[in-house]
């Protein structure tokens, strides 16, 4: 059994609150209360709730993508997995979407990390830490692009299934970034 690390149980009861209440109106005493932490506690870990929703988020998509390559896990895999993600957490995500701002805007975020998630597969294709500005230039254009198409379809209708979705962004990835997503 996997006991939940401090900074798992602060960021479930984070969670917890932004599903009931505005997260720019969420306090580190209120995080702390409802998990029976401390407040030092809470800082020895984050310097910030926005820091915290940047783990939350980092924690989970990389959960996700580290699954890469095994057991035929795909980059398909991975964007199902990540539009399943964000479906299933639509309410959380659309709080910290409306109700972060400027610097620590949740978007900046998530497209900041995602961009590294997949600059970090490219280079282990490549095997060096050079990237060629033509490529880094598409994974931002591609992350760029997917960031918002999932931001119009959380705070849409939502007419479209995760699958849909991921087959979307599936089939908006420029080829020439193929060959380092997909094994041959």
């Amino acid at each position: 059994m996997k006991r939940k690390t401090t900074k798992e149980i602060l960021a479930e009861s984070f969670q917890e609150l932004a599903a009931q209440k505005r997260i720019d109106k969420i306090t580190i005493t209120e995080i702390t209360e409802n998990c029976g932490m401390s407040q030092p506690t809470f800082y020895n870990h984050f310097k910030d709730k926005y820091d915290l929703i940047v783990w939350i988020y980092i924690h989970e998509s990389g959960e996700i993508m580290s699954k890469i390559g095994e057991d035929g896990y795909s980059w398909k895999d991975t964007l199902l997995d990540g539009a399943k993600y964000f479906a299933a957490n639509r309410e959380y995500i659309i709080n910290a979407l409306r109700h972060t701002s400027g610097h620590d805007s949740f978007m900046l975020y998530v497209q900041k990390v995602n961009s590294e998630l997949m600059l970090t597969e490219v280079r282990k294709k490549l095997m060096t830490e050079y990237i060629p500005d033509e490529i880094y230039g598409m994974i931002k254009v591609y992350v760029y692009g997917t960031v918002n198409h999932m931001l119009e379809w959380l705070m849409g209708d939502m007419s479209l299934s995760p699958e849909k979705v991921a087959e979307i962004w599936e089939h908006s990835l420029p080829e020439p970034l193929k060959q380092y997503l997909y094994d041959p």
